[in-house]
């Protein structure tokens, strides 16, 4: 049984709306899954933009960006050395992380400004009663007030009628900042490196009220799913790229004994 109580997050809340059973694996069974190229590329173009903004303005050029992604890369292999059998030529791997940092050059300029957080944790329990928690990429405070919270995305920009995820994850942490904080952010951005392009959204309080309300819908069914133990799986085009088939009923698997509810109360 998990020693830690759970909290939806922007992806765990993704997978229970994809999938009970597949939330059930991750978040309560915990079991590994294989990593991903795409993982690990976004992992270290994440932690050179993080690393970036950490420096002097002066310092925070592209130059000086790419000369920070060998360095990152070898602190990721010594972390978890399995990682190295994803990339099969290490020159073509920096290439591409070299691609989406300049990406993010050329859609705005680190040096003209200050974030004032990067990659913040947040954690807190909902007027509703629901746990939330996850990280911001980036928050910026301009001078004049207004509050920017930033996510950047390594992957493809989806079409407006897949951006449905995109759209949950900015509502996400702008509720969380909210009711952390007591003010509602200006302006949610997605900055997507590998086409230089951003999706961006401006909350209102009765928008955040209202996804409210459907966060506590979503908690309530992983309340009474948890306590019953019984996840259903809901089969789509997604489960060709999930790597529970083999304990998934849908497809002859058998599942693990449930370990119980971690959330007491």
């Amino acid at each position: 049984m998990s020693a830690t109580p759970l909290a939806l997050s922007p992806s765990r809340a993704n997978d229970y709306q994809q999938c009970p059973l597949k939330y059930r694996y991750r978040a309560i069974d915990k079991i590994p899954e294989p990593k991903t190229l795409a993982q690990i590329t976004g992992t270290l173009v994440h932690a050179v933009l993080e690393k970036m903004h950490a420096t002097g303005r002066d310092e925070r050029t592209y130059p000086a960006a790419v000369k920070l992604i060998k360095p990152t890369w070898a602190e990721m292999k010594g972390k978890d050395p399995a990682i190295t059998e994803l990339v099969d030529d290490e020159y073509d791997f920096f290439v591409s992380c070299r691609t989406l940092v300049r990406g993010y050059f050329e859609m705005e300029n680190p040096q003209g400004f200050d974030a004032d957080a990067i990659e913040k944790f947040v954690q807190t329990v909902l007027p509703n009663g629901v746990p939330v928690r996850g990280f911001i990429d980036r928050i910026d405070i301009a001078p004049t007030g207004e509050i920017r919270v930033v996510d950047y995305k390594t992957g493809k920009k989806p079409k407006p009628r897949f951006a449905d995820e995109a759209l949950f994850q900015m509502r996400f942490y702008a509720l969380v900042y909210w009711r952390l904080f007591g003010v509602i952010p200006d302006q949610l951005r997605l900055m997507y490196l590998k086409v230089n392009d951003s999706l961006y959204l401006t909350p209102s309080r009765e928008e955040l009220e209202y996804f409210e309300r459907d966060l506590r819908d979503i908690w309530a069914k992983i309340e009474a799913d948890g306590k019953s133990g019984n996840f259903r799986p809901r089969t789509s085009k997604l489960c060709d790229w999930c790597s529970f088939q083999a304990l998934c009923p849908e497809f002859g698997g058998t599942p693990p004994a449930y370990p119980g509810w971690p959330n007491k109360g």
